[in-house]
């Protein structure tokens, strides 16, 4: 577990301009930077960097964040990953109990790391000496360019070609990274002989494995890297590097079955591909995708194979999916792959093709009436009840919504129906206060801030003021007042320093009830930040309004007591102090949100 405190020193030494201008090119408006979202298409510049909150916030799309949130989102890195990457910029060593199971892991990975970068290097290298390997590239209309762009080099046709790579050939990590293969007597050959190679990359850019393609007409076509400390093909991608740009610009990922498959459609100009390695498609596959963009479009051969793995990668999504986001099949014919697909037709027939992909829930219901004769009372009763494990398994609630109505029209029942055979509480729908359905009018403005929604937006902007605050005047009762109150804690105990940022303040709550609040109200104060000038009589009278409320509460406490027993006479005393107060006057400042 990384320190508290670690994150605090990190963020405060990282400036999240220069860590977002790595990637965009950022452009000075007022006191903040500017730059077209990475998140979504857009062409007018509403992604918005702030030096002074250490905030990033897009007014377009709502995506916001730290410097951390930034990289986990940009490149998809875990958040232990994201803070690694940014302490190693700043040349920082991340701090980690020497016994947890993650140092070890960490430390004993790093070898391995360096040998798979070494392998690559030799592999590259080799490629320019074999004219054999060098020809077939060539054959498959590849140029050197996307070679090089992906890293493909060449496995010679010998036993130890690695010896040449490395000083010690008989290294035990050599073995454990999944390099060479040891047989029961004892002797070492290499994994990959004869073999065009396709380095696989983690999200970092770090080699972690190999596939590799055989020339000619060996077995088996392609040989994948074992699954090593490094390396589980479940969670990995290829080509997830060199399609991150390519996914955001095209708004969808798409998901084919080969290394081959990714290459040459990159070659065509069809940059966002990415492919599974030699295994079906994984939840985390689909998870790792969707913090990418929030349309994967999943491609296969239209043959029976193709529809079985569809079918899996289907199942696969079914938890991963939210209402925002989309999935989609693309079936081609039958004597196409995405590489001959892409060289017969073009790159934008097969763009048209991946735009008018089947939606997941017309691929489901088209899957389920091949199995089930919905003509029949009882194929209808069928398809009802292969359908329950996969709507139940739905974690999209409108999608799910959609996907019962869908199965109650094919099954010729009520949508009721279906529900109450699934366990599943009914829908209603919205009315408004005329019992109609609401129509497309205009919102209401918002209301005004109540005084802890004003205290808590004061403290995210300006949390110097946060030791000014009385704990005990501050109501706990909805979650503003909590967010308050866990910020006065944290910023008491030290845990938060009085000029942090709101990058800082999210970090801090990342993972807490409470960092959703913090989040919205720190977005809406960039468009609403107090003036200065306003700061010290807004406070005070805010605080005047808490206290108002406070002599109210307790005002009407005393009297409901005095009405049941004798009050004693200190609490006649306080309540006359509390009759006078009420008389007198407090203003009432003009906050807006």
């Amino acid at each position: 577990m990384i320190p508290q405190s670690f994150i605090q020193e990190l963020l405060a030494r990282v400036d999240i301009v220069d860590v977002i201008e790595r990637h965009l090119p950022l452009k000075k408006g007022g006191v903040n930077y500017f730059a077209c979202c990475p998140f979504h298409g857009e062409k007018s510049p509403s992604f918005s960097v702030s030096p002074s909150k250490q905030f990033y916030h897009c007014f377009g799309c709502g995506a916001h964040g730290s410097a951390i949130g930034f990289l986990m989102e940009y490149q998809g890195l875990t958040y232990v990953d994201a803070i690694r990457e940014l302490a190693g910029q700043l040349g920082m060593a991340v701090p980690e109990e020497r016994d947890s199971p993650a140092a070890r892991r960490q430390a004993a990975n790093v070898p391995l790391t360096e040998l798979m970068a070494a392998a690559a290097r030799f592999y590259r290298e080799q490629l320019k000496l074999a004219p054999q390997a060098i020809d077939y590239l060539k054959t498959r209309g590849l140029t050197g360019e996307i070679a090089a762009r992906f890293g493909i080099g060449y496995a010679p046709d010998g036993w130890n070609a690695l010896q040449g790579a490395f000083p010690d050939y008989n290294a035990a990590a050599l073995l454990e990274a999944g390099l060479v293969i040891e047989n029961d007597q004892g002797r070492r050959y290499d994994r990959f002989r004869d073999r065009i190679m396709f380095p696989i990359q983690d999200s970092r850019g770090n080699v972690i494995g190999f596939g590799g393609r055989v020339l000619g007409s060996g077995e088996p076509k392609y040989l994948n890297s074992p699954e090593t400390p490094l390396f589980e093909k479940g969670r990995e991608l290829y080509g997830i590097v060199q399609a991150r740009q390519g996914i955001r610009d095209a708004g969808c990922a798409i998901v084919v079955e080969g290394y081959m498959d990714v290459v040459a459609l990159a070659q065509f100009g069809v940059s966002n591909a990415v492919a599974t390695l030699g295994t079906a498609t994984t939840p985390t596959h689909i998870q790792k995708l969707f913090r990418q963009t929030d349309r994967v479009v999943f491609c296969f051969d239209g043959d029976a194979a193709g529809r079985k793995a569809a079918w899996r990668a289907l199942e696969s999504s079914l938890e991963a999916l939210a209402d925002d986001k989309q999935a989609a099949f693309l079936f081609l014919p039958p004597e196409h792959d995405p590489d001959s697909f892409v060289r017969a037709e073009g790159a934008e027939a097969f763009r048209q093709a991946a735009t008018s992909a089947l939606p997941l829930v017309d691929f489901l219901l088209r899957h389920l009436r091949e199995d089930c004769d919905a003509a029949t009372a009882e194929g209808r009763a069928r398809l009802v009840h292969e359908a329950k494990p996969l709507v139940l398994k739905l974690a999209a609630p409108l999608l799910r919504l959609q996907l019962v109505k869908a199965i109650a029209k094919t099954s010729d029942l009520t949508q009721a129906e279906v529900e109450a055979a699934y366990g599943l509480k009914p829908s209603r729908p919205a009315f408004d206060r005329q019992g109609e359905r609401p129509s497309g009018r205009p919102q209401p403005r918002r209301r005004p801030l109540s005084p802890v929604e004003t205290l808590l937006r004061l403290v995210i902007q300006h949390p110097t003021h946060a030791a000014r605050l009385p704990l005990a005047l501050i109501p706990q009762e909805d979650p503003e007042g909590r967010a308050l109150v866990a910020i006065l804690d944290a910023v008491d105990v030290g845990d938060i320093p009085g000029n942090a940022g709101l990058g800082l303040l999210l970090e801090h709550f990342r993972d807490t009830p409470h960092a959703p609040l913090i989040a919205q109200h720190g977005r809406e104060g960039l468009e609403t930040e107090f003036e200065d000038s306003a700061i010290e009589p807004l406070l005070q009278d805010t605080l005047a309004r808490l206290r108002q409320t406070a002599a109210r509460r307790e005002f009407e406490a005393l009297n409901e007591k005095a009405r049941g027993t004798r009050l004693s006479p200190e609490e006649m005393r306080r309540l006359q102090e509390l009759l006078l107060a009420a008389k007198e006057p407090v203003s009432q400042p003009k906050v807006s949100n």
